[in-house]
């Protein structure tokens, strides 16, 4: 066994494990390594997560798995979270019908009904091994919770990144803040009270002990949740102490969340979306998923240009790219929600005829305005994610993806439980036409409804070739920009022949219709590029704002290739390397 540097990619013949967290990693392998499957390794990397990846790993949130089981069993799961029973369509506007940012991303409103540990003790009783108890898969994380672990410098920085949110939170001030006791009141107290402004205040609080690399990280409270879930399955979580903490935390804050919704909750199997790009079978996640749809969409239109002859990231690729996924984008925007509330056209959206249809509204010698660009005709018919795959040797292939909408959520904890609440809710569409906070329009598909599950980018991925082995499965996290990083990767698998890490430290472009702009990473195009993109009408996202590490989204995935598993994952946004492990 051995963990790997990004950019060097190892082989092994035995499994692989690839997620944002090295000790969840771990603690996936250790599991395939005592004879459990992939299905087993993904539920204990999954709960392990929550404990070392509390700004996206999480037991608040949900998420997607898109599986394929070594019997050829292809496998979606939807445990998105869950619009509570007293939600409803305008409750992010004010009085004069505004969207209201403050109370769609940082109330206790904001959240949904969490699908995570429904989702994963699903896979643990459907598909695991049944060499384990799930105790035995959970006991892990807990001991990591209780014992605490050495944060890394990407979590170290995250904590003290969101100090001034915290703070506002009595549960997140006690977990995340790491000098929490008097400096704080007093600084509190003499703001309240007049004696600091907020610019003052801001800045000695900036200046408070911050947390280092190699901290030691503690949360009882979450591995006393975490024992529950052990000890009672889904009666742990979604009823019991669990939930009570839950609807406590609502009543004192004006949440909507009940404890009929939580006992409520139940996570469903969907039927996959599945295509085919050359001699590839693509399958990925249906609604409430867009991924999928728009991923088997965009490489349809792909399929009728020679992108293996394509320069990666040349003048024409990026074109050719940019105009391809406005198209998918305004579809996105009209057709696609909760297939439990909203009819979607899917055998439209990813047919090849229909992908043909769509290229005719496109020019190769210049840019499109959006503006131009309305979503096809039916014929009859969040900022922080994560995503972690595993593959095992006897065939049987995983990806979830899965989120609390932007890092760390509303950044409220839940008293008592330990865990972060997400901010799901804003992943509806709060007002028709108005953008969320990842710059996505929607429309009366996508409305807030009780029970509806919100539309989401998310686009866990598995490619399988004409043999009908499992060769790749690929996800990644950044809201919108989720759904064509994943397109990016499996071409440059596909067609140009680079291996998963390879695919993975290629900079990336994106654009999504509306805003009208390219976004790019540091290393994607020169000036030169930049130049003949415009001379095409092409405009360009002002990254004069941008830092100089901005990154467009984070990717991991586990490649097959000649009977050896070469595991990636992506070194953006983080300071220590690779998470992937394969052995």
């Amino acid at each position: 066994m051995f963990i790997h540097g990004c950019g060097q990619p190892k082989k092994d013949t035995n499994g692989a494990v690839s997620s944002t967290s090295r000790i969840a990693s771990q603690v996936g392998i250790d599991i395939l390594k005592n004879g459990g499957n992939a299905f087993d390794a993904i539920v204990a990397t999954g709960f392990a997560l929550a404990v070392t990846s509390p700004s996206n790993g999480n037991l608040g949130g949900g998420g997607f798995l898109v599986a394929r089981t070594a019997e050829g069993e292809l496998i979606s799961l939807d445990f998105r979270e869950k619009a509570p029973k007293l939600s409803f369509e305008n409750m992010f506007l004010d009085k004069d019908g505004n969207y209201v940012r403050d109370l769609a991303l940082f109330s206790h409103i904001s959240s949904g009904v969490p699908g995570t540990v429904n989702g994963l003790i699903k896979i643990f009783n459907d598909y695991g091994s049944g060499k384990f108890t799930l105790n035995e898969l959970l006991q892990p994380a807990i001991d990591l919770a209780d014992d605490g672990f050495a944060i890394e410098p990407t979590a170290a920085r995250g904590f003290d990144t969101n100090k001034n949110h915290f703070i506002k939170d009595a549960g997140s001030k006690e977990i995340f803040i790491k000098n929490k006791d008097n400096v704080i009141t007093d600084l509190e107290n003499k703001f309240k009270n007049g004696e600091l402004n907020f610019k003052d205040y801001e800045i000695m609080l900036n200046e408070i002990d911050e947390w280092k690399t190699g901290d030691i990280f503690i949360q009882k409270d979450l591995a006393n949740t975490l024992r529950r879930i052990a000890k009672n399955g889904n009666k742990g979580f979604y009823e019991g102490k669990t939930a009570q903490y839950i609807v406590d935390e609502m009543k004192l804050n004006n949440g909507l969340m009940s404890y009929q919704d939580l006992k409520d909750y139940d996570s469903v199997y969907r039927k996959p979306v599945v295509g085919s790009y050359k001699d590839y079978t693509i399958v990925s996640m249906g609604p409430p998923s867009s991924g999928g749809v728009l991923l088997i969409q965009m490489l349809n239109m792909l399929e009728n240009f020679d992108i293996q002859n394509m320069e990666r990231n040349s003048t024409e690729f990026v074109h050719l790219l940019t105009e391809i996924q406005r198209l998918a984008y305004a579809d996105r925007a009209v057709h696609l929600g909760d297939p439990d509330f909203w009819s979607n056209p899917i055998n439209m959206l990813t047919s090849k005829d229909y992908a043909l249809e769509r290229l005719g509204l496109i020019s190769l010698e210049k840019a499109t305005p959006s503006t131009s660009i309305a979503a096809g005709t039916t014929k009859n018919e969040s900022i922080e994610t994560t995503h972690y795959s595993v593959m095992d040797k006897d065939g049987n292939t995983a990806g979830i993806t899965t989120t609390i909408n932007f890092s760390y959520g509303n950044k409220k904890i839940v008293d008592n439980a330990g865990f972060l609440l997400n901010n799901e809710m804003d992943d509806f569409s709060a007002k028709p036409n108005v953008p969320n906070a990842f710059g996505l329009i929607g429309g009366e598909a996508n409305a807030i409804q009780p029970y509806k599950r919100p539309l989401s980018s998310m686009s866990p991925t598995l490619v399988i070739d004409k043999n009908g082995q499992s060769i790749l499965t690929v996800g990644a996290a950044g809201g919108s920009r989720i759904i064509t990083a994943v397109l990016q990767i499996i071409i440059s698998v596909l067609d140009h022949d680079l291996n998963i890490q390879e695919a993975i430290d290629t900079p990336r472009t994106h654009s999504q219709w509306l805003p009208d702009f390219i976004f790019y990473e540091k290393g994607a195009l020169d000036q030169n590029k930049i130049d003949e993109l415009k001379m095409l009408n092409h405009a360009f996202y002002n990254d004069k704002n941008l830092p100089g590490n901005f990154y467009l989204a984070r990717t991991h995935g586990i490649q097959r290739k000649n009977g050896s598993f070469i595991s990636g994952a992506d070194k953006r946004g983080t300071q220590n390397g690779n998470e992937a492990i394969t052995y």
